[in-house]
């Protein structure tokens, strides 16, 4: 018997002093059977960064020609496609030539780094993508705050987040590999 999806409330407060963006977004997300903890809040963590108002959680895992997140425009057009993890350079190319501009946020430590350094040469050419690596310490400190129900307050400035989850405070620093031009 397949398993149903573990729905999660959300309640993302965002101050980006960077791109001066502040909202409050009331998501309701589906976690996928096989989604972990750190899969999850690492969605929510990318769904922050990239915070805007056309900004949306697509169906991810159960669907392979989707990304986890995009922004389409008013008109229909991709202008950003969020990916997280170790995509394949095929599938890179691919959302590179869909959306006017790709950000993959990749974590899972050394399995991460192995990722990037296979990758990295031929990626060069995709001037709209860009790679961020997220730390094995900050993505299992975010696991251990998911709840079925939660408050976050993601607060950016000068790339540094602090992410407060239901009172808890994490220090997260993204680093960036690949700026898209």
């Amino acid at each position: 018997m397949a398993q149903n999806a573990t729905i999660h409330k959300v309640e993302l407060s965002v101050a980006d002093m960077d791109r001066h963006y502040y909202d409050t977004h009331k998501l309701t997300v589906a976690k996928h059977p096989s989604e972990t903890d750190e899969r999850l809040m690492v969605r929510l963590l990318a769904f922050a960064l990239n915070a805007a108002a056309q900004l949306e959680m697509t169906k991810g895992l159960s669907t392979e020609d989707e990304p986890d997140i995009w922004q389409k425009s008013l008109s229909g057009e991709l202008e950003l496609w969020v990916a997280l993890g170790l995509p394949s350079e095929k599938v890179i190319r691919q959302s590179c030539s869909k959306s006017q501009k790709v950000t993959v946020y990749a974590y899972g430590g050394r399995q991460a780094e192995i990722w990037w350094d296979k990758i990295k040469g031929s990626s060069a050419r995709f001037d709209n993508l860009q790679v961020v690596n997220l730390t094995q310490e900050d993505t299992a400190g975010l696991a251990g705050q998911a709840s079925r129900s939660m408050r976050l307050q993601v607060n950016i400035q000068d790339g540094d987040v602090m992410v407060s989850v239901d009172g808890s405070i994490l220090y997260v620093s993204p680093r960036t590999w690949k700026v898209a031009a």
